[in-house]
């Protein structure tokens, strides 16, 4: 089992640093330039934060913002080279993978104290161990969904006064200006790339309060490559950033009241479930783990989710799932046992593929790097990358709600305590079996990104079938955890395609 773990922390550090280092810079197939009048999520429109009109491109002011430029483009480094090449290739796509590399990170359960034990995270001490967050699945699909949602509201605001004051690339205005990352015809205030550090930053400081200085020295870096790559003058940046500053605020003042804070419950919240499942003459669901570890985020289905009321996280349960002392238990049991006393070479691949466990970026942030994938070919412009990212990561973090809502509700054993004989080709995750987690992030984020790419949509369901089945195939899950996971996490995810339908964007 070590061996396993120790690949896919390889793979997933390969997949999300290796994989799209010579990227070309992004051009656009269309510039999206009425995107201000997109549908924006928590904004009540473009123009809640005001940006004052640029000064005019023949003022004193501005020359020396070309003349700036000019004095940076002179004598470029070899590493000021790397990095505008690296943030050309799109900005959204960059701090999506800076994003995954902190949730990978941070993706560590702690360990018992001496007496047996578990210490928390501590949001207001975030430095002393264990390290604010764990980012497990649940805290990842939502970290994703924030910033990706945060991402999105800037750049609408932002394409709005792009096109409202219409002012020229430094390089339109000035030919001795080189476009190193190629020319557009996007008007550059308030720039796109400081929208997005600006907000990203501040996004990403408050889920990862450990790791404040490494993201400022990433959103600086972004701005003076796009400075000096010849794509916006200083004003730009400057007016950039601050509206995704402004922006990031109506995000963090949600976040802190959305009840995540308060998901992992108290042990009056644990022991009720189990009573409560013993009253209904059902095995209830205990830790496997010695000394027995805190469930995994007991209070997170009360979360408030993105893409639907909070009352209809209820409505959005499935029914129950077989009783612990019915003939269809053991029948799904004895399936388990079967498959991983007899796995076959593809049936482990799958496994370890779909694993995303301690130390990676999570199934959320698998089907991140899927999605990011397929959206380089697409050539979108960043307005629309944060668009889809953000529909993705709505579903995401709403399927994680409805799923850990269910399995707490139903508080069910897993396969490994119904059967001791069944040994798990994959760590047994601290949480109930009914319903799978992988299922309802996978069916959630293969019907979005069918919608979004439907070329791709019959893929995404071979996908999402895949990592349901991958469940099964290590041992930690039953048939009916996987196949109802799958359907109520499509629910889901038509929520995130009927937003789609109604934004404008399409």
């Amino acid at each position: 089992m070590a061996t396993g773990i120790i690949f896919l922390q390889l793979s997933c550090s390969k997949a999300i640093t290796g994989r799209t280092d010579n990227l070309p810079p992004l051009n656009p197939a269309k510039i999206d330039l009425d995107a201000g009048n997109w549908k924006t999520i928590l904004l009540t429109g473009p123009t809640d934060f005001p940006v004052a009109a640029p000064t005019a491109v023949n003022s004193t002011a501005y020359v020396a913002e070309l003349n700036e430029i000019k004095s940076l483009q002179q004598n470029i480094s070899d590493d000021e080279q790397a990095k505008i090449s690296y943030w050309g290739a799109g900005s959204v796509l960059r701090w999506n993978e800076l994003m995954r590399q902190l949730v990978a990170k941070y993706n560590l359960p702690p360990y018992q104290n001496a007496d047996g034990t578990y210490p928390f995270p501590n949001a207001n001490n975030p430095f002393a161990y264990p390290l604010f967050p764990f980012a497990n699945p649940p805290y990842a699909a939502r970290a994703y969904a924030y910033v990706s949602a945060a991402q999105y509201d800037a750049l609408v605001a932002a394409w709005y006064y792009k096109k409202l004051y219409n002012r020229p690339a430094p390089y339109k205005t000035d030919p001795t200006i080189t476009a190193r990352l190629g020319a557009t015809d996007l008007p550059s205030y308030p720039s796109e790339d400081a929208v997005l550090a600006g907000v990203t930053a501040e996004m990403m400081k408050l889920l990862f309060p450990d790791e404040i200085a490494f993201i400022q020295q990433k959103a600086d870096e972004e701005e003076l490559a796009k400075i000096t790559a010849g794509s916006a003058t200083r004003s730009d940046i400057e007016a950039g950033e601050a509206l995704g500053r402004l922006v990031a605020q109506k995000f963090t003042t949600r976040a802190r009241a959305d009840k995540a804070g308060a998901a992992a419950g108290t042990q009056t919240d644990w022991s009720n479930f189990e009573t409560v499942a013993v009253a209904r003459g059902e095995t209830p669901w205990f830790s496997l783990e010695s000394p027995r570890r805190p469930p995994m985020l007991p209070l997170f289905g009360n979360v408030t989710p993105f893409l639907f009321d909070p009352t209809i996280t209820a409505t959005l349960r499935p029914g129950p799932p077989p009783s612990t002392s019915s003939d269809q238990m053991k029948t799904e049991t004895a399936e388990i046992a079967d498959l991983v006393k007899n796995p076959t070479r593809e049936h482990t691949r799958i496994v370890q593929f779909w694993a995303d466990g301690v130390a990676t970026y999570t199934p959320p942030g698998h089907w991140n790097a899927i999605a990011a994938e397929d959206f380089i070919t697409k050539n979108f412009s960043e307005v629309r990358w944060a668009r889809d990212m953000a529909l993705l990561n709505m579903s995401l973090m709403d399927a994680a709600i409805v799923c850990w809502n269910t399995k707490y509700f139903y508080f069910n054993p897993r396969p490994t305590q119904m059967n001791t004989a069944i040994k798990t080709l994959t760590g047994i995750p601290n949480f109930p079996a009914y319903i799978s987690g992988h299922s309802t992030f996978s069916g959630a984020a293969a019907t979005i990104l069918g919608y979004i790419i439907p070329e791709r949509a019959s893929a995404y369901t071979d996908m999402a079938n895949e990592a349901s089945m991958s469940r099964m195939y290590g041992g930690i899950h039953y048939r009916s955890d996987c196949g109802i996971g799958l359907t109520t996490g499509q629910k889901v995810g038509a929520y995130a395609v009927a937003r789609a339908k109604t934004d404008g964007a399409d």
